[in-house]
C-alpha cells in the first residue's frame, strides 16, 4: 500500500528498493568502518547477496528513519535484494546491457557528490588510502548493475500511465483521517545566463594553453600538468583521462580533433563551449577512441558580467510585459540545463514537482521570494553555476500554496504520482511472480523464515 507520509510521497517497496541498491557516502564509510562477519546468505543462479551487503543496508535504513516501523525490516530489506538479485540474473539471462560511457558517467556523478560530501579529493582519497581511480574501480560493477537493474526496471513499468480517472479512484480510497497536511509550497523558476568571456579573456585563456602544450612538447608529462593545470572536475585527478568514447558522444569540436590525431600525438588548441582543449589520443579500438586532455576555461570579466545583467535585464521586460511567457523564455534563452526544459521551475528532489515545500528551498533562493509576492520576477542578480561559472540570473515566484489537507485540486500531481507509483508496483509483482521459478536459489538456513519468493508488502 502506498501512502503519503509527513508530506512526502512514501512507497515502502520503492524506498527499500532504492535504498538496497543505491551507493551512497555513509554506506561507503561503513564499508570501511565496520568489521562484519561476512559470507554468502543467498545464491540465486550467478547472483549472490552477502551478508555485509544486508547488514549495511539495514543499518542505512534505520539511519534514514523512514522505515523503522516495517514489521521483520531485515526480512523485507533482504526480499528487495533478492528482487534486485533476481532482476540482474533475468537481464544476464536476456542479454541487457548498460553501455561502458554510462556507467562511466555515473561513476563520476557519484564520485563528484562523495568529493563535495568529504571536501575535497585529496581529503576523499586520505580517508580511504586509495586513489580516485582505485575507488571508482571498486564502485564500477556496484554502479553497473544499479544501472542494469534500473533499465529492467524501466522495461517493466516504463510504459505505464495513470488517467485522471485512475488517479481520482486511487484518492478516493484514501481514508480522510489518512490524508496529509503540508506545509507551505512554492513553485520557483530561474533564468540563467553565463557570462560570455572578452576576447581579451579568450586569447589569455588560450596562451595558457599554448604555453602548457610547448612544455609537453618539449618533454614534460601530459598527465602531470593535466593534474596540475587542467580545469575539468571530472578528469583533472586522472590525468586528463576521458576514457573510452564513440562517435557523437562527445562534444564535436573534440571529437573532429580528437579523431585526426595518431596514437600519442597533441591535438592544436581546441575550442568548444566548456572552453578550450589540448587533446592527445591515447588509443583507438575499433569504433572507439580514449583520449586526455587539458581544459582551460576563459573567465568573465565585471564588464561582461555587467553587459548579460542587461541582457537578461530586457528578457525579463519582455515576460513582464506578457509579450514572451516566463516558460518559452527560459527554453529559449536559459543556460541551466536541469531547469529549461521544465518552464524554468525548480523540480522537487522527492517526487519531481514543481511543488516545492519552503523549508526545502535553497536558502539563497529562500531569501530571494522571501520578500516576493506570487507572479513577481527578480531583477538580474549574480550567480555561480555549479560547475563554477559566473553568471547573471532572474528568479520567478510562480505560486505559493498555503498549509492545507492534502485534496486533488491543490496536490493533483502528488496523488497522481502516489498512483502511478502503486500501478507501476503491482507491474513489478507481477514480474516477479512470473519470474521468481526461472532462478535456482539457495538460502542460509538463518533467513529461510523470511520466505524470500515473496514480494515485499
Amino acid at each position: 500500500m502506498i501512502a503519503f507520509k509527513n508530506g512526502i510521497l512514501s512507497d515502502k517497496k520503492t524506498v527499500l528498493l532504492w535504498l538496497a541498491c543505491l551507493v551512497m557516502l555513509p554506506a561507503f564509510a561503513q564499508q570501511k568502518k565496520n568489521t562484519v562477519l561476512d559470507g554468502i546468505i543467498v545464491k540465486l543462479d550467478n547472483q549472490i547477496i552477502l551478508r555485509s551487503e544486508l547488514e549495511i543496508n539495514y543499518a542505512q535504513t534505520l539511519a534514514s528513519g523512514q522505515a523503522t516501523n516495517i514489521p521483520d525490516l531485515k526480512c523485507e530489506i533482504l526480499r528487495s535484494l533478492v528482487m534486485n538479485k533476481l532482476m540482474l540474473a533475468r537481464a544476464e539471462a536476456d542479454s541487457v546491457v548498460v553501455p561502458d560511457e554510462q556507467v562511466k558517467g555515473e561513476l563520476d556523478r557519484r564520485m563528484a557528490y562523495f568529493v563535495a560530501q568529504i571536501g575535497s579529493e585529496q581529503k576523499l582519497e586520505e580517508y580511504y588510502g586509495k586513489t580516485i581511480k582505485q575507488l571508482k574501480d571498486e564502485l564500477a560493477k556496484q554502479v553497473r548493475d544499479q544501472l542494469v537493474m534500473q533499465k529492467m526496471q524501466d522495461n517493466i513499468t516504463g510504459r505505464i500511465s495513470v488517467t485522471p480517472n485512475e488517479v481520482a479512484k486511487y484518492y478516493s480510497k484514501i481514508p480522510k483521517d489518512s490524508l496529509p497536511y503540508f506545509s507551505t509550497e512554492v513553485e520557483v523558476g530561474q533564468i540563467v545566463k553565463i557570462g560570455k568571456p572578452s576576447r581579451k579573456n579568450r586569447d589569455e585563456a588560450r596562451a595558457r594553453l599554448e604555453a602548457l602544450k610547448k612544455r609537453i612538447e618539449a618533454g614534460e608529462d601530459f598527465a602531470t600538468l593535466a593534474r596540475q593545470y587542467s580545469e575539468d572536475p571530472g578528469s583533472a585527478a586522472e590525468g586528463g583521462t576521458l576514457g573510452f568514447f564513440k562517435k557523437k558522444e562527445l562534444v564535436p569540436e573534440y571529437e573532429a580533433a580528437a579523431l585526426k590525431l595518431e596514437p600519442g600525438k597533441l591535438s592544436h588548441i581546441v575550442e568548444s563551449q566548456f572552453g578550450f582543449h589540448l587533446i592527445q589520443l591515447i588509443e583507438r579500438r575499433g569504433e572507439e577512441f580514449n583520449t586526455r586532455h587539458i581544459l582551460i576555461k576563459p573567465a568573465a570579466s565585471e564588464i561582461d558580467l555587467a553587459e548579460t545583467a542587461r541582457e537578461l535585464a530586457k528578457l525579463r521586460a519582455g515576460i513582464v510585459k506578457d509579450s514572451i511567457s516566463f516558460a518559452k523564455a527560459a527554453k529559449d534563452n536559459s543556460d541551466d540545463r536541469e531547469t529549461k526544459n521544465n518552464g524554468g521551475l525548480f523540480a522537487n528532489p522527492k517526487d519531481g514537482s514543481s511543488y516545492i515545500p519552503l523549508d526545502k528551498i535553497n536558502p539563497a533562493v529562500f531569501f530571494i521570494i522571501d520578500t516576493m509576492t506570487v507572479g513577481q520576477i527578480s531583477q538580474p542578480m549574480p550567480y555561480r553555476t555549479d560547475d563554477g561559472k559566473e553568471a547573471q540570473r532572474i528568479i520567478y515566484l510562480k505560486s505559493k500554496t498555503p498549509p492545507h489537507q492534502a485534496n486533488l485540486k491543490d496536490d493533483y500531481q502528488k496523488i497522481s504520482a502516489a498512483a502511478l507509483a502503486e500501478k507501476r508496483n503491482k507491474a513489478l509483482d507481477d514480474w516477479f511472480e512470473k519470474n521468481r521459478g526461472s532462478v535456482f536459489m539457495e538460502v542460509n538456513p538463518d533467513f529461510v523464515n523470511c520466505n524470500l519468493l515473496q514480494m515485499p508488502n
